[in-house]
């Protein structure tokens, strides 16, 4: 058994149980994948892929099983390869973060900035996505760990860091009628307006449908988007009025628009950070930790990890 086989199998159900795909993503051919796959299959003495001819169709009960096992020690197998790089070479290494457009966008540009000079020689990567696939990333180690509103807490294998909280405001055109309010806004006012918003996987969103069921109003949602600046846009062509995170919006760059503060019409959101429980972070992931949400020192972090607490 070699672990050059259990990454070809990994890799094949990861591909959509797609041989050609998986070939191609670890840079080999397909036939010495499928033939690595068998000499596999024939150790274990199980079928792992059951097959319709040459062409992989689903996996196995049995194959359920070794699929599971070989995740867990091919992370194990890169939590050693960390452990000898933090050793010999302490400031080098990569750093892949997995995060929403908006987090990626608004919130961790500082970071960044400061961990970079920090770190020159460490390569950071950072990938987008929805708060479900960007949890899947860290589960499977495509990434060391994600940062999110939502998702995190469906995912047991991942321990969830809470990082700081925010909440929501209403973008409008200049000269839009709900800036001459002289009272603090209310639902039933947004309500009157056709809305563009987060799409429901994203940013809170779940918080802004509770708020307006709560009220007893329902929300004229006429376009979602997964990008704070698609909505923005939307927004100053006249679509409707956005409800965004507070965050977003950039009075330097937002021309044409205006914030309405909402904070008292919703109730606010935490950011997370979601790390697998047994996966080994370089100094270099706990420095960038500790940037992005000061009170997240090394200890705080381990003892969320190790100890398996998830208090705010």
């Amino acid at each position: 058994m070699k672990l050059q086989q259990l990454r070809y199998l990994v890799e094949v159900y990861k591909q959509g149980l797609n041989i050609s795909e998986a070939a191609e993503k670890l840079h080999t051919s397909q036939p010495g994948v499928s033939k690595q796959i068998r000499l596999l299959e024939d150790e274990l003495g199980i079928q792992v892929f059951i097959r319709n001819g040459k062409r992989v169709v689903a996996v196995s009960e049995p194959g359920k099983h070794v699929l599971h096992i070989a995740e867990r020690i091919l992370l194990e197998a890169k939590n050693l390869k960390r452990v000898g790089e933090e050793f010999a070479h302490e400031d080098q290494g990569s750093l892949t973060i997995a995060t929403t457009h908006t987090q990626a966008r608004y919130a961790l540009p500082h970071t960044v900035r400061r961990f970079r000079e920090r770190y020159p020689d460490v390569g950071l990567s950072i990938k987008q996505g929805s708060p479900t696939q960007i949890c899947e990333m860290v589960v499977t180690g495509e990434a060391d760990f994600a940062i999110a509103t939502e998702g995190i807490s469906s995912f047991p294998e991942l321990a969830a860091l809470p990082c700081y909280q925010w909440n929501r405001a209403i973008v409008v055109p200049e000269g839009h009628p709900l800036l001459a309010l002289n009272r603090p806004l209310t639902l039933a006012d947004i309500g009157r307006w056709p809305i563009i918003t987060y799409d429901f996987a994203f940013t809170g969103r779940s918080k802004i449908n509770r708020a307006f069921a709560d009220a007893g109003v329902e929300p004229n949602v006429v376009l979602t988007a997964i990008d704070t600046d698609v909505i923005k846009t939307y927004v100053n062509i006249g679509l409707g009025i956005g409800i965004i995170a507070a965050m977003a919006f950039e009075p330097e760059r937002d021309h044409g628009l205006r914030l309405i503060d909402a904070a008292h019409l919703f109730q606010p959101s935490t950011t997370r950070i979601g790390i697998r429980r047994d996966a080994y972070l370089r100094g270099f992931a706990y420095h960038f930790i500790e940037l992005f949400a000061g009170h997240l020192t090394r200890k705080e972090v381990d003892k969320v990890m190790f100890a398996g607490e998830q208090d705010d």
